[in-house]
């Protein structure tokens, strides 16, 4: 069965319903502008090889190409031999992220963030039969993927998660667990999980409320503590260490006994970050113990093959059409004058 891998991008077609209305009044202007020249006999002289009709077609071949471009980026793709009824037995992975700056400090190499990165990236390729979602989140949280079995499109999002990507600093983990349950089904009591990988500088009272909606809804939390006790300072814009309002050196510390509590309120297994391959590997060996639910449609982009560039090439080739097609037409040439 043919769908659209993205619908919203559908509703750029509603950019022709104005365009010929533009292409009407353009129309309806030459028409006018012909009537109060005067002696439309002249005109029609003057204008002998010019072709409304020709006008016409090359028009509604722009506009045939930005519908097929419009087309192009919703992708119609369909689901290749054997895996469009494909069920597979998988949980619900909401990853939720750690970017704030404290994630910059480099008590961790080559920084916590880029060591978090590498984790999630092979704990993505150990969990491929589940469907998984990304949160990242500072002293605000915000839904960088949804629920997706798309592995690709899982590591293009992980790949540009960066200290930037959230305005409001901080580590507010409970605004995280939040708006993972948010993106979770909580009509099931089961087969959903979230992995939060953080340092754990969360001073916000409302996490261990959250952590109880998340128990009482089945959602296990297996938290990934990143960083040191000793810890690290806390890298600025222009290389300078983050500073108090003394003047001191701000250090950044794993809060241990923060991501323990969590794991703990939930039924979930804490983690510390050492080697990413082997808590890659821990972590991917919980959730695949878990109990599992049918899944369809399992692997994402991998199980369908796009149209998008037929669409593309079409458009190429009527561009190249419309550039040669003349508004004036083929003049004969007579041996008799």
């Amino acid at each position: 069965m043919l769908t659209f891998e993205y619908t919203t991008f559908l509703l750029g077609l509603l950019v022709l319903i104005p365009l010929a209305l533009l292409f009407a009044g353009v129309l309806r202007w030459k028409r006018n502008t012909r009537k109060a020249l005067g002696d439309e006999q002249l005109i029609d002289a003057l204008t002998a090889n010019y072709s409304p009709r020709l006008y016409n077609i090359k028009f509604v071949l722009v506009a045939i190409t930005l519908a097929l471009g419009i087309l192009a980026m919703a992708n119609l793709r369909k689901p290749k031999a054997g895996s469009s009824n494909e069920k597979r037995g998988g949980i619900d992975v909401m990853i939720a992220l750690d970017v704030s700056k404290s994630m910059l400090s480099e008590d961790v190499k080559p920084s916590r963030l880029e060591k978090a990165k590498q984790c999630v990236n092979m704990l993505i390729d150990q969990i491929d039969n589940n469907r998984i979602g990304l949160v990242l989140f500072a002293g605000q949280a915000y839904l960088q993927m949804p629920l997706t079995s798309d592995i690709t499109a899982s590591k293009l999002y992980l790949s540009n998660a960066s200290a930037d990507a959230v305005a409001v600093q901080g580590t507010d983990i409970s605004s995280a667990l939040q708006l993972c349950q948010n993106s979770l089904d909580t009509k099931e009591k089961k087969y959903k999980a979230v992995v939060l990988i953080s340092d754990g500088e969360d001073h916000d009272p409302k996490t261990k409320d959250i952590l109880q909606d998340l128990y009482d809804n089945g959602v296990m939390v297996y938290p990934i503590g990143i960083g040191t006790a000793a810890g690290s300072p806390i890298i600025e814009a222009g290389n300078v260490y983050k500073t108090d309002i003394n003047g001191q050196t701000v250090i950044s510390k794993l809060n241990e006994a923060e991501l323990k509590m969590i794991a703990e309120k939930t039924g979930g297994v804490y983690y510390h970050l050492d080697n990413s391959l082997t808590t890659a590997g821990a972590v991917a060996a919980q959730l695949n113990s878990m109990d599992k639910k049918q899944l369809e449609g399992n692997g994402g982009a991998r199980q369908y093959t796009s149209f998008f560039p037929y669409f593309i090439a079409l458009m190429i080739v009527i561009l190249i059409a419309e550039v040669f097609i003349p508004e004036t037409k083929k003049q004969l040439v007579y041996g008799n004058k």
